[in-house]
């Protein structure tokens, strides 16, 4: 071809920073992307739930580096410990925000723009639409009604708008008018409802995070907390979290109560019920209230929910050292390890004379001997307490400010007193029962026994917008998953004869397996309303056909006179 350049000399425009920043945007903001990032999202917080997390406890990070020198520093590089402050989980976070706001702004005005504006235009031929029908009004009927065209319209129009449609009456001249129907906008509005909401649950969870605590606290029957700082076992402050926002309030633990089950033998002694009896008061002055916490069912006070997630035996032990003084004395927290309440438990006296003395062991609710002579605990309820004990002296190590867990007592640097493998043998005692250490170092007593409870504190600003927002979610999705959008039109003409012909087409948008019904319906109501209501005691048939157009899945709805 004359005149035509070589496939080679062809020059493609370059995209540059504007259009290169527009392509970004365009395909960030895109709905596709969106969708991808919230699956990145969920697949982001996996690793959450398979490695243990600092903010939720460190000692057991640091317990996992050492077990795993190799793979470890690996894991922490990649942030797999800190998942949910990590950078590469942040950066998806902020992209989907970004990106739903992106797709929920354009699609808003659209629909802004929708409902403001009036139905779309009438088509020529309304026989091609998938569901149309015909109407025939005699003209007797007409002429006893007074109905022309374009008074036939707007009773048509009437009829829609009954039904839920916006209307659109329209003069088409020549003796013709047409009516333009829509409803099902609040589909759309729907689906932006689910967008805008899940926006908002990503702005509750950022907020509750940032402004959020949760703390731990055990609490012994008799003993009180209060919500400060140095109140806490562990505590797990947001990002922008400050101490001057905990509400002073405390509670007290007037007694715990479990009932096990004693009827059935399969079951028996297992946990039926846990009631810790709460006395609460919401700050310095105010009135004290008497509460019941029981698992699942949580307590509100002070702007936090408490939470029971454990309990056990705290058995009240003093320990005195060689010089006969007081070096420890109360109840001491034994954690279980069984369904029967076998308990471990560490007693550290750090203020013992001359030497410091430790002891390691656990507790037995109803102590009883096997064939072999070693302790076991038949039931878990109190009926023979017991205590199996091994004695140390030597530094505890707690001089040096070092932090170290109350529940684990380090005998690398201590002296055994008693064991089981040592000529004088292990400690066992009842309540009420006193031991003599060996070499004078002291003695230890079995006071008695209470019980403690184990609570779970939480404090989250925007949970109820969390939760409102997640509720507006599913509203939003199930409107956009059940309501129909659909669009209609009705034409009326008169013909020479008096004889007026409606005629009417629907379209649904999107897939409608209802829109036949919806063709049928709105056919039986303007039959009711000229054909019956019209007054006329002329006996009048209605054929209804509905025919299956190849490739189109069209329906027909006919009405004639008889």
């Amino acid at each position: 071809m004359t005149g035509a350049k070589p496939a080679d000399d062809v020059v493609v425009p370059a995209l540059g920073l504007v259009g290169t920043l527009r392509w970004a945007w365009t395909q960030l903001t895109s709905m596709r992307t969106a969708l991808f990032l919230l699956l990145l999202l969920a697949v982001g917080a996996v690793p959450g739930s398979l490695f243990p997390q600092r903010p939720a406890n460190p000692a057991v990070v640091t317990q996992y580096l050492q077990d795993n020198p190799d793979t470890g520093p690996i894991l922490d590089w990649f942030q797999l410990f800190d998942v949910y402050s990590s950078v590469w989980f942040s950066a998806i976070y902020l992209l989907l925000f970004i990106s739903l706001i992106g797709c929920v702004v354009p699609r808003a005005r659209a629909h802004f723009r929708a409902v403001r504006s009036t139905p779309p235009r009438t088509p020529k031929r309304l026989s091609r639409l998938p569901v149309h029908g015909t109407l025939e009004i005699p003209a007797d009927n007409a002429r006893a009604a007074g109905l022309t065209p374009w008074s036939a319209a707007r009773e048509a129009a009437a009829v829609l708008k009954k039904r839920g449609y916006r209307v659109d009456v329209r003069d088409a001249g020549a003796g013709e008018a047409s009516v333009g129907a829509e409803r099902g906008l609040a589909k759309e509005l729907g689906n932006l409802v689910f967008h805008i909401s899940l926006i908002g649950v990503l702005v509750a969870v950022a907020a509750g995070g940032l402004f959020g605590y949760t703390g731990q606290k055990i609490i012994v029957e008799g003993d009180s907390f209060v919500n400060t700082l140095i109140g806490y076992d562990s505590f797990s402050p947001g990002s922008n979290f400050a101490d001057d926002k905990l509400e002073p309030y405390s509670i007290r633990l007037d007694d715990f109560d479990v009932r096990f089950d004693r009827e059935q033998e399969s079951n028996y002694g297992q946990p039926l019920d846990f009631t810790a009896n709460l006395t609460t008061q919401d700050g310095p002055g105010a009135e004290e209230e008497q509460q019941v916490l029981k698992v699942n069912a949580p307590v509100t006070i002070g702007g936090t929910s408490v939470y029971l997630v454990g309990n056990g035996y705290a058995p009240e032990v003093t320990v005195r050292d060689a010089e006969g003084n007081i070096a420890s004395q109360g109840p001491v927290v034994a954690i279980p390890s069984d369904g029967l309440y076998t308990s471990l438990i560490v007693i550290k006296a750090p203020d013992a004379q001359p030497d410091q003395l430790g002891f390691v062991g656990f507790f037995l609710p109803t102590a009883f001997l096997d064939e072999e002579g070693v302790a076991f605990s038949r039931d878990p309820d109190p009926f023979n307490p017991q205590l199996n004990l091994n004695s140390y002296y030597g530094d505890l190590g707690l001089d040096d400010g070092t932090p170290e867990n109350v529940f684990v007592l380090d005998t690398e640097n201590l002296t055994e007193l008693n064991s089981r493998n040592n000529d004088d043998g292990g400690i066992v005692l009842g309540v009420g029962q006193t031991y003599d250490l060996p070499g004078g170092k002291g003695s230890i007593t079995f006071d008695g026994l209470k019980r403690y409870i184990a609570l779970d504190i939480h404090h989250d600003p925007a949970k109820i917008g969390a939760f409102t927002f997640a509720t507006l979610a599913l509203l939003g999705l199930a409107a956009s998953l059940f309501i129909a959008r659909r669009r209609l039109w009705i034409k009326t003409s008169e013909h020479e004869d008096g004889r007026i012909l409606v005629e009417y087409g629907l379209l649904a948008r999107g897939e409608d397996h209802r829109l036949a019904d919806e063709g049928s319906a709105v056919q039986k109501l303007l039959t009711d309303r000229w054909l019956v209501a019209g007054g006329t005691t002329e006996e009048h048939r209605v054929q209804e056909a509905a025919s299956s157009v190849a490739g189109t899945g069209q329906s027909q709805h006919t009405t004639k006179d008889n």
